[in-house]
Order: structure tokens, then C-alpha cells, then sequence
């Protein structure tokens, strides 16, 4: 979906010209930065990668498949697209796309953050204004804090339940007290708040699915919605923060719409046919052979492929462990082996992807072929074996086949696993020894390529009598199913950025492994994870952060929660000619503010 973003790679989410503040005073100033200092300056005009002369006016439409029965995401129930947040919605802070982790003042004119990361302040720009012109106060930025760790996702009450005190002792200042300090992402969390306004929102019915937008501060208000089919925003012409160095040469289309296409086949063919403006392109066929048209052709559709620096994070089949027959951290290491990537790249997508091997690929936070530090050594210190050995020595490497569809090398290594587990063939079907019951599984599927991909690993696993059905369903049903943990086994991807964070409780902490709603899907509850994510949010120096992620990375691919399936190197965009992309990109990822639609009257002819 690009309206979520460009690039596979950013989770929730460096050099300054002022000099450092002394320890023991509180830091004043623009942004912050996770590791080192913002690389802006005070004062600076524009974001790097932001045109400032960008085509103003037209509509922009994105596709998106699925539906959605509320504009709330949120929360735990429903269905809900990023417009609002994204567009409707404004925060303290905003993220930098050149930059690893850092967010500068957007409604905040000024931070303040001790050297300890125990205080936090943000002072409320005066000339913020919500869209039916009242100011933005403290009191809107504490009403959000607590009806977000009261009745928000699960990644937004346990982030922000770490906040031992917060208080608005003047009308645009509001103070938060961070407890010790460890959660050294904590104040980038609750600058990225999108704030309500306390006057508009009703935080008793905040919970709930519902088609009344929130009331923003942001450049659009929501004018028209067709429940499950559209949303349509449109630009404000009394935007407060016009010429605001964060938005300057963002936001540049006067009217944007979603349209929702119930599978992927009717979302690509409605691309084709012009009906919505820019797509990321998934699927390594339909790059390859699929747009051969004479949309292409004449040059009405652009194809471009863009790279960026974030790691590529991790496209895997989740096991998930809360069922008996995956709770054996030797049956998920067999059914890996059995994945044969070779056959499938070669015969199902032409070639271009990688392997998997790591949830940080093509990235320093990677521990695939790199063996463990000193820094990762002391981490696991008190973890002997939480670590298999050739992970710890960087020598293990995804299985790899001959290619043929059909190694009997790698179904021999993956059956002596499997019977070491207890299992074993009995008439042609792989049972447990013990009580005899059939190793067999589900997989849930949302989408064709998907169904593809499964039906072909079911094929492979049937070889050795293990019986897999690959089932198809929409996408309201697949997300509820999820929400509930009611799967066997789903495909997944796990975008990465280059400074992984609080998210990554979200995805693995074992307090989310039960928790509804919640993206611990492996349902993963290790207390040598549960450390590292600690230490990951302490580091204070990059090195610290680096070893952290890698240790975090040796200790998921340990336990074999995932079977690693593939990644693109790069992104594949492909949008309508007159769509405008900014001649700078970005170093980590590229978000659809950006965007801009050139004047009709400038089209380039055929």
C-alpha cells in the first residue's frame, strides 16, 4: 500500500549545530535523535528531500486491497486505512525520511529531554490550530496520552504505560516523567502521538469501529466516505502550518482518495485501466510480464525502480507456537527445511528475489554470516543455549536445495528431525509416536499470490505425508482471525527500519503473546528476547544498538518462528506520468506526502 509508505522498512517510525547542554540541564531544543544529534539544524527551510516548488492542486488517488469498516487503526477492533493519522491528524514530532532515527517539532515548537531521558517537554506551537480553528493545547496532547494507553493497540498501552508521571502546567507546555530512563525510545513514541482534540473525541466510545474522523490539525479534512469502498480527503486553505519547514513541499495535492478493491487481481487490473495514480509493485510476474500494455507502451504508466538503505526486513510463513503440533522448535527447523526456495524463485518469480536469512537483511543489524561480539556474548551471558551455535558463529545459513523441487538430501535431513521430535510414517502419513495423531496443518491466505506460494509448499510437505489445506479468505475475516490468533500458519512480512525499537516489543515480547490485538503472531515468549529488547531500547551508542539488534536477530532465528521465504533488493514503483516524485529521494523510505500531481496543461505529450 503506498499510502502507507514507498519502502519496506520503517517500524514506528543526526547532527546539530547547537552545542551539547550540560549533563545535568535539560536538553532545549528542535528534534530528537535516538543515537548522536539531528543533522538539521534549527531554523532549517525545507526537509532535504521535500521540493518546495512542487506542482500544487489535482487528485491523487491510491488503491488499496481489502476494506475497512471504521477510520480509527488505532485500536483493536476494525478495519481501518492510515488516512486519518496520516493526513487528517498531526504529531509533536515528525520523522525524518534521511535519517536513521530522528524526529524534529512539528506541533511542538520545542522539546526539551534531559540527558537521562527521564523528562521529557514539549512546548505547543501557538499558531497550531485544529481544522475548526481552535488552538491545539496541552490538555488536547494529555487527553490523547491517556486514551491511547487506556484504549489503544496493544503497542500504544504497554509504550506508554511506561510514563510514570504527565502534566500540563501551562496552556502549550506539557511534561512527561519517563521513569529510569532505559526505554530511550519512549520519548520519540510520544512525540509521534496523533493528537485528538479533547473538545471533539469522545474517549468512551474511542474503542469503537466508527466512521466519524477524527478532528485534526493536519493539511486535510475527510469530505466524503463510501463505507468499505472510499475515502476522499481534501485540502484545507487554512492549514496552520503552510509554510512549515516539515511540510514545506509535502501535501501537495488538493484532493486525495482511497479506492478498495476486494482482491489483487481486481486491484491491478484497475491500475492498469487508470482508475487510481501510483502502486507498489509485489509480485516479481506481474513486473516481469504483467505490464505490457499500452498504457506502458505510450508512456502513460512510469515504471521505476527505487533503492533505499533501510534493512529489508523479513517475509516469512509464521508458525504460530500457541499450537501443540509447532510448539517443537525441531518440527518448525524441519518444515523450513522443506521450503524449496531454489525451485520456486526460478519457476514462480522469475529469478529476483533473495533468501531470507535474517529479520534485518542488507544491513549492518544483520547476524547472517557474522559471528557474535563481545558486546552480543555479554548480552547472552545469561542465556547459555538460547543461541544455537552456528547462528552465535555467523556459519548457519537458510537450507538450500538443488533446485529440482525434489531433494531428497534436504527431506532426509528434515525427516530426521521430525522423527527425533516424534514423529514418524506410518501408511504414508507422518504421525506422533505417542498419541497418533497426524501431523497436519492450515494455512491462511489472503490473496492469490499467496494462495500460489502456499499451495506449492503444501505440495513439498505432502512428499513426507505431512497434510496441509491452503485456505483463502477475505480480508475482514483474515484480519479478525488474526486479532484472535485463530491460525495455524500465515504469511507475514516484518518491515524493518535502520533503528528498530518499541515496535519490536510488539512483534516478540512475551507479554504480547497472548495479549488480542497484539502482533506477536509466532506467539513467542522468551525471556533471552525479552532482555535484548530491553537492551536494544537502553543502547545509548550505536555499537551498543547494533550488537542488540544482531543478538535479537540470532535469538528469533534460533527459535525457527518463521519458515524465511524472500526478499526484493529493491522497490518497484510503477505511477501514472504525471504524478511528480521529488528529484531528491530519500535515504531510508519515501511516503506518499511527497507526492504531487503535475498541471494537466504540462503533461509531456506521446
Amino acid at each position: 500500500m503506498l499510502a502507507l509508505i514507498l519502502a519496506m522498512g520503517v517500524a514506528a517510525h543526526a547532527e546539530s549545530a547547537a552545542p551539547a547542554a550540560p549533563a545535568a540541564a535539560a536538553a532545549v531544543d528542535h528534534a530528537i535523535a535516538m543515537h548522536g544529534e539531528p543533522a538539521l539544524p534549527r531554523g532549517f527551510a525545507h526537509l532535504p528531500y521535500a521540493d518546495p516548488d512542487a506542482p500544487k492542486g489535482g487528485r491523487i488517488v491510491f488503491g488499496q486491497q481489502g476494506t475497512f469498516d471504521s477510520l480509527n487503526p488505532l485500536v483493536v477492533l476494525g478495519v481501518a486505512p492510515d488516512a486519518v493519522p496520516r493526513y487528517v491528524q498531526q504529531s509533536l514530532l515528525l520523522r525524518s525520511a534521511d535519517e536513521p532515527f530522528t524526529a524534529y517539532g512539528l506541533l511542538a515548537s520545542r522539546v526539551e529531554l534531559n540527558e537521562a531521558r527521564t523528562k521529557l517537554a514539549f512546548e505547543i506551537d501557538e499558531r497550531a490550530t485544529f481544522s475548526d480553528g481552535t488552538p491545539v493545547t496541552a490538555q488536547d496532547v494529555l487527553f490523547t496520552f491517556e486514551m491511547l494507553k487506556t484504549k489503544g493497540k496493544p503497542f500504544h498501552r504497554a509504550s506508554l504505560g511506561r510514563v510514570t508521571k504527565a502534566q500540563a502546567p501551562s496552556l502549550r507546555r506539557v511534561e512527561f516523567e519517563l521513569g529510569d530512563g532505559t526505554n530511550r525510545e519512549l520519548p520519540l513514541v510520544i512525540g509521534a502521538m496523533p493528537i485528538f482534540a479533547k473538545h471533539a473525541t469522545n474517549a468512551e466510545t474511542f474503542g469503537e469501529t466508527s466512521f466519524k474522523a477524527a478532528l485534526g490539525s493536519g493539511p486535510y479534512v475527510v469530505s466524503d466516505i463510501v463505507p468499505g469502498a472510499t475515502i476522499t480527503l481534501k485540502r484545507r486553505n487554512d492549514f496552520w502550518a503552510e509554510d512549515h519547514p516539515l511540510t514545506r513541499g509535502l501535501f501537495n495535492a488538493a484532493e486525495i482518495r482511497y479506492d478498495f478493491y476486494r482482491d489483487s487481481n481486481a486491484l491491478f487490473e484497475a491500475f492498469k485501466a487508470g482508475l487510481y495514480d501510483v502502486r507498489i509493485e509485489p509480485d516479481p510476474t506481474r513486473w516481469m510480464t504483467g505490464y505490457d500494455v499500452p498504457a506502458v507502451r505510450d508512456g502513460r504508466i512510469i515504471r521505476q525502480t527505487l533503492h533505499f538503505d533501510s534493512p529489508k526486513g523479513m517475509t516469512g510463513l509464521v508458525f504460530n507456537t500457541r499450537r501443540p503440533f509447532f510448539a517443537d522448535v525441531r518440527v518448525r527447523e524441519a518444515l523450513g527445511i522443506l521450503f524449496d526456495f531454489e525451485w520456486v524463485n526460478r519457476n514462480l518469480f522469475h529469478g529476483v528475489y533473495r533468501r531470507a536469512g535474517s529479520f534485518f537483511s542488507d544491513s549492518e543489524l544483520s547476524a547472517l554470516g557474522v559471528p557474535a561480539d563481545a558486546r552480543e556474548t555479554a548480552l547472552l551471558a545469561a542465556f547459555p543455549g538460547a543461541v544455537r551455535p552456528d547462528i552465535l558463529a555467523g556459519t548457519w545459513t537458510p537450507s538450500a536445495t538443488d533446485g529440482s523441487g525434489r531433494d531428497r538430501d534436504q527431506a532426509r535431513r528434515a525427516l530426521d528431525l521430525l522423527n527425533k521430535a516424534g514423529f514418524g510414517m506410518v501408511d504414508g502419513v507422518l504421525r506422533s509416536m505417542k498419541g497418533g495423531d497426524a501431523l497436519a496443518f492450515e494455512i491462511t491466505v489472503t490473496n492469490r499470490p499467496q494462495e500460489r506460494l502456499a499451495l506449492n509448499y503444501a505440495q513439498s510437505l505432502g512428499r513426507l505425508g505431512i497434510a496441509v489445506t491452503v485456505r483463502l479468505i477475505d480480508d475482514v475475516q483474515y484480519w479478525r482471525r488474526l486479532s484472535a490468533f485463530d491460525f495455524d500458519m500465515i504469511q507475514w512480512t516484518w518491515p524493518a527500519s535502520a533503528s528498530p525499537g518499541n515496535e519490536q516489543i510488539g512483534r516478540w515480547g512475551s507479554a504480547n503473546a497472548t495479549r488480542k490485538g497484539a502482533l506477536n503472531y509466532a506467539g513467542v515468549a522468551s525471556p533471552a528476547i525479552d532482555a535484548t529488547l530491553q537492551a536494544l531500547l537502553a543502547a545509548r551508542e550505536r555499537a551498543d544498538f547494533v550488537a542488540a539488534a544482531r543478538t535479537l536477530d540470532r535469538l528469533l532465528l534460533s527459535g525457527f518462528y518463521v519458515v524465511p521465504l524472500y526478499y526484493l533488493p529493491d522497490t518497484w514503483l510503477a505511477h501514472g506520468r504525471d504524478i511528480v516524485l521529488p528529484a531528491r529521494r530519500p535515504a531510508y523510505f519515501m511516503s506518499s506526502e511527497v507526492l504531487a500531481r503535475r498541471p494537466a496543461a504540462s503533461t509531456p505529450a506521446n
